[in-house]
């Protein structure tokens, strides 16, 4: 007779889990975002031009640019959402010190919306305000962790180091080959890593990777034949 097995506890769980995903998602998205934005523009310079430093200069000034407005426009918004966590939570300290019954009842309703009986709920919730009142309501009352409020200076370098891994991807597909080759292995690049991109989001959010893929590589694709147009206009008139 077999041993039942003890469960084991070292895969992730609730919220640490979530905030994994949401990470991965994120660097997904800016490394996809890098890919697309660097291709449209040396593409479109490629359009114009085959000179080797004016396109250098365009992707590294497009990398630049993007990855600082990346790492500017995260740093500002997860700064907003921390500054909004805190004050709720200073909101709830405030209201434990003057109203703790008011609060105690609050979060036995909370916890018997959840499913528990009146009697559990109140025990349950005399128990988590003795070990740690504003925890216990941060949690369940605001959905969030005291200990992992977010960090505006990881996301922003988080979102840096996502748009300048993609976008080097472009750059270097189109100043490292030959003149006759930089176009084609450009194009053939972006697409490959594209492909990557829309399945590896589409796993890490539990969908379907056939029309997220299809979405990446056609906007991709778009964005390249616009921006090459527009360039070889530009280029033919002299511009």
């Amino acid at each position: 007779m077999t041993e039942p097995t003890e469960p084991t506890h070292d895969e992730a769980h609730g919220g640490a889990l979530g905030a994994r995903l949401n990470w991965l998602r994120a660097a997904v998205l800016g490394a996809n975002d890098g890919i697309v934005s660097t291709a449209g523009l040396v593409v479109g310079v490629a359009g114009a031009t085959d000179s080797r430093s004016a396109l250098l200069t365009a992707g590294l000034a497009g990398l630049l640019a993007g990855s600082m407005s990346m790492a500017a426009g995260e740093y500002v918004s997860v700064s907003t959402q921390r500054d909004s966590e805190m004050a709720a939570l200073a909101l709830e300290r405030r209201e434990l010190r003057e109203q703790p019954e008011a609060e105690l009842r609050e979060l036995t309703d909370m916890l018997q919306e959840r499913g528990l009986s009146r009697d559990v709920a109140r025990e349950a919730a005399e128990q988590l305000t003795a070990r740690d009142a504003l925890r216990a309501h941060a949690r369940v009352e605001l959905g969030i962790d005291p200990d992992e409020l977010t960090n505006p200076w990881h996301a922003a370098w988080a979102s840096f180091l996502a748009f300048t891994v993609g976008a080097l991807l472009p750059l270097l597909a189109i100043v490292l080959p030959p003149p006759g080759w930089r176009l084609g292995v450009t194009v053939l690049s972006v697409l490959a890593a594209l492909v990557l991109t829309g399945w590896s989001s589409a796993r890490l959010g539990a969908a379907r990777p056939g029309r997220a893929v299809l979405r990446n590589a056609g906007g991709g694709a778009l964005a390249m034949a616009v921006t090459y147009a527009a360039g070889s206009l530009l280029g033919a008139a002299g511009v």
